[in-house]
């Protein structure tokens, strides 16, 4: 059976340790739905420097370059960072349905 691939979309950098743990969470929940849930935040940190400001930017980029690849992009609690504001954009660009769900994953 072959899953929907969605993006996680969610904050990464004020709470960094606790939102690496949301976005599992959160990728989890996609899981669970059935879905193939691509979560570059949570993967990317492994081996970038999120603080670097050279690092963050191709992370970034690899990010939307991931995006661009997914079926839909799932929006995850109330807070949208600036990181989040351009995953959204570009899933608006390119017409990908974005759902929007809170951080207790009522959709």
């Amino acid at each position: 059976m072959k899953r929907k691939i969605v993006y996680i979309c969610s904050p990464l950098r004020r709470s960094y340790e606790r939102n690496i743990i949301k976005a599992n969470l959160f990728s989890r929940y996609a899981y669970e739905k059935g879905c193939l849930p691509i979560a570059p935040h949570a993967i990317f940190p492994q081996f970038l420097d999120d603080e670097n400001k050279s690092e963050r930017r191709v992370g970034m980029a690899m990010g939307l370059q991931l995006l661009e690849l997914c079926d839909e992009v799932w929006v995850f609690g109330p807070c949208i960072s600036e990181g989040m504001k351009a995953e959204i954009e570009l899933a608006r660009k390119l017409g990908k349905p974005t759902l929007y769900i809170d951080e207790d994953l009522d959709e």
